[in-house]
């Protein structure tokens, strides 16, 4: 059974009016996962030791004496936080870390939780992100396992989570996103320190026909080479045509089936486990159908 780590946290990080990554998205995805048979734990906050692997005391300190009491506090362009703000990513990470530990024995697992993390870099808050969820999620699965994957479809670039792994020479990051398109990283020539990152751009307009072919000639390949003991997925789901955010045209059949691959990858090398967490997804009705299709192949 597929275990989901979600927690009423995610709710109270709030952002400014007309903000897309609102306490919204929290209840579409909830709601669109209410009637499915589910393992529903309530996630701890990460250790400091899991966060501090990727993100220095000094920048931690920083975020702690930015939250504000009241209102909420602009950190960039795109990122804010309220009073719930940190104490949610904290959650969030940690709900990453336990459930890396919880498919330690075969399994999958979802993590519903918010603010997103893969565009938060070492000692920089950026792109709706404070802690680096995944990456955090990976340095902590390296303790156990000597070769991980991390597999990113959120349509933007993963900047935050190649950061966090670019030194990481038994990690393999992969993302596929549109480019162009903020944050404006992500070539194929960014390759990591040890050639394990992997950047497959998808052109604007561009459907998911066109996304399966990079997978099936370049992503699964390479995944299947590596032989990973674990698959990590940050799952965006704002490739999807109806998102105001990016332009590709994706539908919920594309994630189920990047996630059906996945999830037979994850069988053949790494004793089924997969630990999937929320990244984007603006527009709610196609959040909530998107995470319910992705959340019903993590378990079939």
């Amino acid at each position: 059974m597929t275990i989901l780590f979600s927690h009423d946290a995610a709710a109270r990080h709030v952002t400014p009016p007309g903000h897309p990554e609102q306490v919204a998205r929290y209840g579409a995805v909830i709601d669109a996962l209410s009637d499915l048979t589910l393992d529903r734990r309530i996630p701890e906050r990460a250790a400091a030791e899991q966060v501090l692997r990727c993100h220095p005391q000094s920048y931690l300190d920083e975020l702690e004496a930015t939250v504000p009491a009241t209102g909420t506090v602009q950190l960039d362009p795109d990122t804010h936080m309220s009073p719930g703000s940190l104490d949610a990513a904290w959650l969030a990470a940690g709900a990453a870390c336990q459930a890396v530990d919880a498919v330690a024995d075969g399994g999958r697992a979802f993590v519903a939780m918010r603010p997103p993390g893969h565009h938060a870099e070492t000692a920089k808050p950026m792109g709706f992100c404070l802690l680096g969820t995944v990456g955090i999620a990976a340095k902590h699965a390296l303790q156990t396992y000597s070769r991980i994957a991390v597999v990113d479809f959120d349509v933007h670039h993963g900047n935050g989570t190649q950061d966090l792994l670019w030194d990481e020479e038994t990690a393999l990051f992969v993302s596929t996103h549109q480019s162009p398109l903020w944050p404006g990283s992500g070539d194929p020539s960014e390759t990591g320190a040890h050639g394990q990152i992997m950047n497959r751009t998808l052109e604007p307009f561009s459907d998911g026909h066109a996304f399966r072919k990079v997978m099936e000639r370049d992503v699964l390949p390479a995944l299947d080479a590596w032989r990973p003991e674990l698959v990590l997925v940050s799952a965006g789901f704002d490739a999807h045509a109806d998102d105001p955010l990016a332009q590709l045209q994706w539908s919920e059949d594309d994630f189920s089936w990047v996630t059906e691959r996945l999830c037979e990858l994850a069988d053949t090398h790494a004793g089924g486990r997969v630990v999937s967490c929320l990244e984007g997804g603006y527009d709610l009705p196609a959040l909530g159908r998107s995470a319910r299709a992705h959340v019903t192949a993590l378990g079939e």
